[in-house]
């Protein structure tokens, strides 16, 4: 008897998770987000169109582009057999979520200030697009720990949340809009062709991010400082462009009481405790949240399965 398609779903995504805390992310040039980022770079130079032109060309090739990184997921969720699929699944969705690469990567940034300033801003470079020349410690961490809030919602939940919806064609999909957006949705001369990709990552994002905050809160409600974290995300959740980081970061910074901030731009949060202090907090947050999430997400999937059973669908 073939299972259903939600109850491979659901065991899927547990395996992934295995799969990300034993494996992480190679560092390879043939890991399909990297190849996904080489093909964007090849056509993401607004250089290569006329200023008039650059809106349409974003649009187009941010259409072929979700398609292309998409097709293999696609024919391996509906062509394979499902003994096939639960053996390949678990390592293509896991190309599409990051959970302990963004720990270590957040790690690296906090190792890196042990040396010295200096080697803590070229480490955090990597991590965010701000001008690091001139960041103090602090100002090192915030940027470390808002990557790494940020990317709780865009890089673990989002593509969680499209898997659980529109299995692996859904998380591969989320993954190239994100990748997209973070490699040209600045304002800036790649405004014009990185729109589309900007506005869909908004649209994709939407959702998930507040799921993200929802389950903050109910984490933090768990530690006793809910009413800080909604007070804190009510009132500085606007502060950050978009419409969903900001949520997210202004949700844990309140829960942790820690300030992120960015000089000159925005400062969320009351900061009545150093991110030296509460950091370990931020990172308790980010795995409680994907825990929580890939609890709730595998119990319906398998709710479903049971159900389909049952009715003979």
């Amino acid at each position: 008897m073939v299972p259903p398609a939600v109850t491979l779903a659901a065991i899927t995504l547990c395996a992934a998770l295995v799969v990300d805390r034993l494996v992480g992310d190679p560092h390879s040039r043939y890991h399909p987000v990297a190849l996904l980022g080489t093909f964007i770079g090849m056509w993401g130079r607004p250089g290569y169109y006329p200023p008039r032109l650059q809106r349409a060309a974003g649009v187009l090739l941010w259409a072929l582009t979700v398609f292309l990184f998409c097709l293999p997921f696609f024919l391996v969720s509906t062509c394979a057999p499902w003994y096939l699929y639960l053996l390949l699944a678990p390592f293509l969705l896991k190309c599409c979520f990051a959970w302990r690469s963004l720990e270590e990567h957040t790690q690296a940034v906090i190792s890196a200030l042990d040396e010295g300033v200096e080697t803590g801003r070229e480490k955090v470079r990597l991590l965010v697009s701000r001008d690091t020349a001139d960041l103090d410690r602090g100002h090192i961490l915030s940027a470390g720990y808002e990557s790494m809030t940020e990317n709780l919602n865009d890089s673990i939940i989002a593509p969680l949340f499209w898997f659980s919806l529109l299995n692996l064609p859904g998380a591969a999909a989320c993954r190239a809009i994100n990748t997209m957006d973070a490699m040209l949705g600045y304002r800036d001369e790649r405004e014009r062709l990185g729109w589309c990709a900007a506005r869909m990552d908004d649209l994709v994002n939407f959702i998930p991010a507040r799921i993200t905050v929802l389950l903050l809160l109910i984490w933090f409600a768990a530690r006793g400082t809910f009413s800080r974290s909604w007070q804190i995300m009510r009132r500085d959740g606007h502060l950050r462009p978009g419409f969903n980081g900001g949520i997210v970061i202004a949700a844990m910074a309140g829960g942790t009481g820690t300030r992120f901030e960015k000089p000159g731009v925005y400062s969320i949060g009351d900061g009545f405790r150093t991110l030296d202090e509460g950091g370990v907090e931020i990172l308790k947050a980010t795995r409680a949240v994907t825990l929580m999430y890939a609890i709730i997400a595998c119990c319906t999937l398998l709710l479903l399965g049971a159900l389909i059973n049952n009715i003979g669908i």
